[in-house]
């Protein structure tokens, strides 16, 4: 397991609060349809996603996958500091 972690940005934790609907603020339309493009998309294309945009894959696989996800990217938005493992153990 790496011990690599992703920094994710305040804005970009509530960018995905907010697509989840758990909080946050909204984010533009290109930023919303990036993130709907990590949450929808297959094992391969999430992958070449993850790889481009670390910060929004990292929230999204959170959001998603993490059974501490959402209050992670809550404390996030809120502006703790929080490490986050840069490769989940999660479903890809």
């Amino acid at each position: 397991m790496s011990t690599e972690t992703t920094t994710i940005p305040a804005e970009v934790a509530a960018h995905v609060l907010s697509h989840f609907g758990r909080g946050g603020y909204p984010a533009g339309d290109w930023a919303e349809s990036l993130i709907t493009l990590i949450d929808r998309a297959d094992m391969a294309n999430r992958a070449k996603l993850l790889a481009a945009f670390p910060d929004y894959g990292a929230a999204v696989l959170l959001a998603k996958y993490d059974e501490e996800g959402i209050a992670t990217l809550q404390r996030i938005a809120q502006g703790e500091t929080v490490a986050v493992d840069s490769s989940p153990n999660v479903p890809f």
